[in-house]
């Protein structure tokens, strides 16, 4: 088959004879090639081009990262480990987007270099090419060095932040049982809890969000118990233990009448979001942590100590 160079046709047939759509036929018999053909330098251009982009973006995202984290203090921009930590940050910017540019830069480029050198008579400047693949190749090692040595850190800022939400909603539901106990002067029923919290103001949301993923089941409420006046709405002077009460009724286990409950444990699952697997969460008295320090220590154990967090 050939096609016609003058309308693009393609023909079964001889040019000698003329083409089939334009009419175009061949003169004479093609060019012979020249003795001599200087090497082409576009392959290895190529490669400089690519790695000097490679290596001019990363040192413009440190270099810009090193101005947000050193504003207003000059002097770490001649400190060595400071612009480490940028580098850091610089990699985990460009992470999705140079870190499959560069391999794809990486596959391509190596095969070009290949045949540069394979076939010396036909390309030229396998030295910049080289340079170029190098520059490439070393970017993004470093690239992956540097996300590679803060993965740790990562994932126990990671871990931190997931255990601050846990820590909020704990807190959150806290205030809203002591603003409860402000107002009613006792805490909640553990049958009623949730709608009782919900009659609270709310007017950012927090308590709502905070209840989303509660479980009533988790709520305890107990331990000391104040006995109050419910014709006069006052409280007495005597103080009991809600263990010492429930003897009064040998079968019902119910909270006697006249008792306000002044205490509670608040038990919130984890990230499963089941309650009563290892990975829940325990507060008391101000404090809270995962079951598992509770049980090498206990919640009651750390108040004692004075230790305010986990």
């Amino acid at each position: 088959m050939t096609i016609c160079p003058c309308c693009g046709f393609k023909l079964t047939s001889s040019l000698s004879q003329g083409c089939e759509q334009c009419g175009a036929r061949s003169v004479g018999d093609a060019l012979p090639r020249p003795e001599r053909e200087l090497p082409s330098y576009g392959r290895s251009l190529i490669l400089v081009v690519v790695g000097s982009l490679v290596v001019i973006t990363f040192v413009t995202q440190t270099i810009i990262a090193m101005a947000q984290r050193s504003s207003g203090s000059a002097g770490r921009f001649f400190q060595f480990w400071s612009w480490v930590a940028a580098g850091e940050t610089a990699s985990w910017r460009l992470k999705w987007i140079s870190l499959p540019v560069m391999f794809a830069a990486l596959w391509l480029g190596r095969k070009l270099y290949r045949s540069i050198r394979n076939q010396p008579e036909r390309f030229c400047g396998v030295t910049y090419a080289r340079r170029g693949l190098l520059a490439t190749a070393t970017v993004g090692f470093l690239i992956a060095l540097l996300i590679g040595v803060t993965v740790p850190a990562r994932l126990r800022q990671r871990q931190m932040s997931i255990d601050a939400g846990y820590r909020a909603q704990y807190y959150t539901l806290q205030l809203a049982f002591t603003a409860y106990q402000k107002k009613y002067k006792t805490l909640p029923d553990q049958s009623t809890v949730k709608e009782d919290l919900a009659k609270l103001p709310d007017p950012y949301g927090e308590i709502a969000a905070a209840l989303r993923d509660f479980e009533p089941t988790g709520y305890q409420p107990g331990g000391e118990v104040a006995a109050v006046d419910t014709q006069k709405g006052r409280g007495l002077r005597g103080r009991s233990i809600i263990r010492q009460a429930s003897f009064t009724t040998a079968t019902d286990d119910s909270v006697p009448t006249g008792l306000a409950f002044t205490e509670f444990e608040l038990r919130l699952p984890g990230e499963d979001k089941i309650l009563g697997t290892p990975d829940d969460w325990v507060g008391r008295d101000g404090i809270i942590m995962r079951i598992t320090d509770v049980a090498k220590g206990g919640v009651g154990q750390s108040v004692s100590a004075g230790v305010a967090t986990p």
